[in-house]
C-alpha cells in the first residue's frame, strides 16, 4: 500500500488507469446521448394479439393485482410484516374468548355477577341511592370496602386466632369491652372484622370527639358505623338491638410506653357500666394479645403534639425514621378471646345510680380482661408466629 500511486482527478492518467479523454462515440451509444438509459418502447400488439377475448386478456390483470411474495435467494417465500402482524385477522370472538378466559382467572368462575355488583354498587353511590341510619352507618359501603380492606390484614398479616366468638349474643343488644394498645387503634379494626366474619354481625365502636374532629378520619369512622362515646347514644343503641364496642382505656392504653404493654390503665368512671345496667344487656370482655407490637412505642414528642392538639406524638423504632415506610405495622401474631358474658338484668332497678355497684362491676370486667391477658400471653410464645 505505501507504493500505490496516487493518482489527482481531472489528469490523463496511466495506460490502464484511464486516458482522460471524453467517450468515444460508440461508447456515447450505448448510454444514450444524455448518458442516462434509453426508455424501452412498447412493441404494437400485431391482430392475432388484439383478437384475444377480453376475457382471456383479464385473467393476467387480475393476478398481477395480488402482491407477489418476495422470495430468497434460495426460491422460499420471505414473510413480509404485513403477513406477520399479530392482530390482522383475529376474530372478535377469539378476542372474546381470551377476555373471559384471563377473567376467569384472575377473579375466578363468578366474575361476570361480581362485576356486575361492583358496577350497581359504584351507581348507587353516584346517584346517592343508599342508605344510612340515624347515626351515619353506611352498612354496604363498610361491608364493601372497610372490612375487605380490613380482611387481608386480619388473615394473612395479623394471622388472629379467635376464641370464645360463642359468649357473644347472636341477635339483641350486648356491650363488648376490650383492652386498648397499638399506637393507632388497628385493634378495634379487627375486632369489628372478626365479629363480622364470624357471626355476621356489625360491631359499633364507641370513639373519642378527636376522631370525629378529623377531617377523613372522622366521616369514614360514621360511615363505619362509628359514633360518639356518650351515655345517651350509647343506650339508645343498645335498646335497639345493637352490639356496641368500647375500649375504656382510652388514649391512655394505646400511648403507654412499650414498657408497659399488656398493663391495663385506668378505666375512666364506669360510664360503659352504667349504661349496660340501665339497658339490661350483657357485658362480653374481651383481651386481645399482640397489638401491642405492631407499632412498638419507645419515645413521644409532647410539646409538638399540644401543638397539633394531639394526646400524644409516637415515636417508633420506625417512625419518624424512615417516614411513611414507619407506619407499615410489624407482623406479630394475635389471640383476641371474648370471656364469658357478664349480666347486668338482674340487678334492681336504680343500680345504674349506685356509684359503688358500678366500681364493682368495672373492676371485675377490668380484673377478668387484664388476667386473660397474662394467660393468652403464656400460650402465645413467640411474638411473630
Amino acid at each position: 500500500m505505501a507504493d500505490a500511486d496516487i493518482i489527482p482527478l481531472g489528469t490523463r492518467g496511466e495506460p490502464g488507469r484511464g486516458t482522460g479523454k471524453a467517450p468515444s462515440s460508440a461508447a456515447r451509444g450505448l448510454a444514450g446521448a444524455s448518458g442516462r438509459p434509453r426508455p424501452v418502447r412498447k412493441k404494437k400488439p400485431s391482430a392475432e394479439e388484439s383478437a384475444v377475448p377480453a376475457e382471456e386478456s383479464a385473467e393476467p390483470a387480475e393476478e398481477s393485482a395480488e402482491p407477489r411474495p418476495e422470495r430468497s435467494a434460495g426460491g422460499v417465500p420471505v414473510a413480509t410484516t404485513r403477513e406477520r402482524h399479530p392482530l390482522r385477522g383475529i376474530p372478535a370472538s377469539d378476542w372474546k374468548a381470551a377476555l373471559d378466559s384471563a377473567a376467569r382467572e384472575v377473579f375466578g368462575a363468578d366474575w361476570e355477577p361480581q362485576l356486575a355488583r361492583l358496577l350497581a354498587f359504584w351507581r348507587r353511590r353516584v346517584t346517592g341511592d343508599y342508605d344510612v341510619d340515624d347515626y351515619g352507618f353506611d352498612r354496604e359501603l363498610t361491608e364493601r370496602f372497610l372490612l375487605a380492606v380490613l380482611r387481608p390484614l386480619k388473615e394473612k398479616w395479623f394471622r388472629i386466632e379467635v376464641r370464645g366468638i360463642d359468649n357473644i349474643p347472636t341477635d339483641g343488644g350486648a356491650l363488648v369491652v376490650s383492652n386498648h394498645s397499638g399506637t393507632l387503634p388497628v385493634d378495634a379494626l379487627m375486632t369489628m372484622v372478626t365479629i363480622h366474619d364470624h357471626l355476621g354481625r356489625d360491631l359499633r365502636p364507641l370513639g373519642a370527639d378527636l376522631v370525629f374532629r378529623m377531617p377523613f378520619v372522622g366521616m369514614l369512622a360514621r360511615r363505619s358505623g362509628a359514633t360518639l362515646a356518650c351515655n345517651e347514644d350509647v343506650e339508645r343503641m343498645l335498646c335497639g338491638g345493637e352490639l356496641v364496642g368500647v375500649w375504656p382505656e382510652g388514649f391512655k392504653g394505646i400511648g403507654k410506653p412499650y414498657s408497659e404493654r399488656y398493663k391495663l390503665q385506668r378505666f375512666g368512671r364506669g360510664g360503659f357500666v352504667s349504661a349496660a345496667l340501665r339497658t339490661g344487656v350483657p357485658i362480653v370482655p374481651l383481651s386481645v394479645v399482640g397489638a401491642e407490637e405492631i407499632y412498638p412505642l419507645v419515645g413521644n414528642i409532647p410539646a409538638l403534639a399540644k401543638v397539633l392538639g394531639l394526646p400524644y406524638l409516637p415515636i417508633t423504632p420506625f417512625f419518624p425514621l424512615l417516614g411513611p415506610l414507619g407506619m407499615v405495622p410489624l407482623p406479630s401474631k394475635w389471640l383476641i378471646e371474648f370471656g364469658e358474658p357478664i349480666r347486668t338484668d338482674e340487678y334492681d332497678d336504680g343500680a345504674a345510680d349506685d356509684p359503688m355497684l358500678v366500681f364493682d362491676v368495672t373492676d371485675q370486667v377490668r380484673e377478668t380482661i387484664q388476667q386473660t391477658l397474662y394467660t393468652l400471653l403464656m400460650q402465645r410464645g413467640s411474638v411473630f408466629r
